[in-house]
């Protein structure tokens, strides 16, 4: 895709949300598989504070991690949450084994709406993504219709109770079904430079002034795709995680990214990705890595 070789700071959505691009991803504050406390509370909360500081205003979290517990980490550190916007999705709830089970009544969406409400100690929340998909590997869209749990946030928004809303997991169909219910802000899907298949989706989405959050950079990757990114990382003094995030905001300026951490110098490493430039026989040698289209 290649359409902005330069990083831009922020996203403004056709909704007049602006995000910053780099945003920072809640998930790793929580315990081990997402489950329980963390292993240090004070450092969870100077890693949120020192991504605000840094210019952050984009927070990705979800009342099911933990259960609870980075919402109530994130209240904590940041509100009032002064110029930051917490995006939070819903769609699933935590079992007593830690699984991840679906939860897409209206009355199951009403309760963790109100739930996120609770622990993040807001009004009103920012944004809320409905969590659609999951499939096999836990990450790709599954197709059929998001009428009615989507439609249910849909009320809920216009109750007062959510700003904006968005969707996760989802393919190209789920989301035109989506907008014509209620209009959207975000999608967040799987993509990264070994998973492309979005591309078009993004495409599609920055006409109409709706940002794409890509998760899981380094996901999905083949050992020789790893190989790759570990060479080209290398030459640039940069980590693979940078490269691969560097990569992302290149590829369209309404792509946003979400690595999270549960330290500060990890913290500091990612949001140097920002501003890390890839020349041209670097983008190359990545995009070599794609099998080439039909």
């Amino acid at each position: 895709m290649h359409t902005a070789h330069t990083a831009e700071s922020t996203f403004t959505t056709a909704a007049g949300l602006t995000l910053t691009r780099m945003g920072y991803g809640a998930m790793q504050l929580a315990g081990p598989r997402v489950w329980g406390p963390p292993a240090d509370r004070d450092e969870a909360i100077r890693v949120l504070r020192a991504a605000v500081e840094a210019g952050v205003n984009h927070i990705d979290t979800a009342d099911f991690y933990g259960p609870h517990v980075t919402n109530e980490i994130i209240r904590e550190a940041l509100a009032p949450y002064r110029g930051v916007h917490v995006v939070t999705k819903v769609g699933a709830v935590r079992d007593e084994n830690g699984g991840w089970p679906h939860a897409r009544s209206p009355e199951q969406l009403r309760e963790q709406v109100e739930s996120n409400l609770r622990t993040l100690g807001m009004e009103a929340l920012d944004v809320v993504n409905l969590r659609v998909g999951g499939g096999d590997d836990g990450h790709s869209p599954v197709p059929g219709s998001i009428a009615e749990p989507f439609g249910a946030l849909a009320d809920m928004r216009a109750e007062g109770l959510i700003k904006q809303l968005g969707i996760s997991v989802v393919d190209a169909d789920q989301v035109t079904e989506a907008q014509s219910i209620a209009p959207i802000v975000t999608v967040q899907n799987w993509y990264n430079v070994a998973h492309r298949g979005d591309e078009p989706l993004i495409a599609f989405l920055a006409e109409q002034g709706v940002s794409y959050t890509a998760f899981w950079p380094l996901g999905g990757f083949s050992p020789l795709q790893s190989g790759t990114l570990d060479s080209v990382a290398r030459r640039l003094g940069a980590t693979p995680k940078a490269v691969a995030i560097a990569w992302l905001l290149h590829q369209a300026p309404n792509i946003l990214v979400i690595p999270g951490t549960s330290t500060v110098t990890h913290l500091r490493e990612n949001l140097a990705a920002a501003h890390l430039a890839l020349p041209e026989d670097a983008l190359a040698e990545l995009d070599g890595t794609w099998p080439a289209r039909p």
